[in-house]
């Protein structure tokens, strides 16, 4: 005798569209955490440093947060009994990880970049990071079908960041000085598929999303601490921490990204939750490098067209999905 059986606690049509609304506000928090995130690395003179400073704050805010709210002191206090129970396997808890590379690749990459254009590079590699968890079922999702429709859509997605970075390869004196910069974020951008899946696994084993998101930054708090530990003897001390208060805020706008995306996981799926935060941090980014240009950052007609085609893209990779059902068995 089989049963059908899903792994998602699906969103009902109703409320469906207010899960995309909230993924597309949480989107919104990424390129303002990337802009200051660049401009903490550049103040410090050491990435490392402005990552660990960033995820410091937001363990901090996440501490209190566990501390005194009811509900999030429970989910705090069930960690220790999922991790022993073994409700999911150790290496979930490698979601920290790729938090703190985020958070890496935007002190070293937006200052070279520009907000736009990072975050184009870095939505590319989610989109394909969470069609590749849907394809397997690594989610809470489920295993979905990559249709043709879906293909097609994350290859536009990918024509759209060639044609946003093409001014910058026009003006570039070597290939090479920008190709890896945007290399970074596409690749960061590919992991946070399986950091979205891995923390709504984390989030219903604790029973909330905010312990889920307090281990993930407590993780990559460990991991940034001893990179820094490592690489102080040949760098040398960062530079005096700034007194500005908004330097201090990547953190925890991270808290609210990490933790919505862990929450709506269970709702709409890795690929949903990622296109609707996708939608919010194109155009985010944009509004940012024209209000607030950072150094280096260029927007143009190229830029902008590319980052219509991006989210075009995403807009048909979400109906397709949205129109695929969940195998059975």
């Amino acid at each position: 005798m089989t049963q059908s059986s899903t792994a998602t606690e699906t969103a009902p049509r109703s409320r469906a569209p207010i899960y995309l609304a909230i993924a597309v506000l949480a989107g919104l928090a990424m390129p303002i955490q990337s802009r200051i995130n660049g401009a903490l690395g550049l103040h410090l003179g050491d990435p490392i440093a402005a990552s660990l400073v960033s995820f410091c704050t937001g363990l901090i805010l996440l501490i209190i947060i566990s501390l005194v709210v009811p509900w999030a002191r429970a989910g705090a206090r069930e960690i220790p009994r999922a991790l022993r129970e073994k409700r999911f396997p150790w290496w979930y808890l490698a979601a920290g990880c790729v938090g703190a590379s985020v958070v890496i690749s935007q002190t070293y990459t937006v200052p070279l970049l520009g907000v736009a254009l990072f975050t184009v590079s870095i939505v590319t590699g989610q989109t394909l990071g969470s069609m590749l968890v849907d394809s397997i079922g690594f989610g809470p999702g489920g295993r979905r079908r990559i249709s043709g429709v879906r293909a097609i859509g994350a290859l536009l997605t990918i024509v759209g960041v060639i044609w946003a970075v093409s001014p910058r390869l026009a003006t570039t004196g070597s290939i090479s000085t920008l190709l890896l910069p945007t290399i970074i974020p596409l690749v960061v951008g590919f992991l946070m598929g399986f950091q979205s899946a891995a923390n709504g696994v984390q989030a219903r084993a604790y029973g909330t999303p905010v312990a889920a998101t307090l281990m993930n930054f407590g993780v990559g708090a460990i991991m940034l601490v001893i990179i820094l530990l490592v690489r102080m003897p040949s760098v040398g001390l960062p530079h005096a921490l700034p007194t500005q208060w908004w330097y201090y805020l990547g953190g925890p706008l991270g808290c609210i990204f990490i933790g919505l995306a862990a929450f709506l996981v269970r709702h709409l799926g890795v690929l949903l939750t990622g296109l609707g935060m996708i939608c919010g941090q194109l155009v985010g980014s944009l509004l940012i490098d024209v209000v607030v240009p950072a150094p280096g950052a260029v927007v143009n007609g190229a830029t902008v067209a590319g980052t219509i085609l991006t989210l075009a893209a995403v807009a048909l990779t979400s109906v397709a999905g949205g129109r695929t059902r969940t195998r059975r068995n």
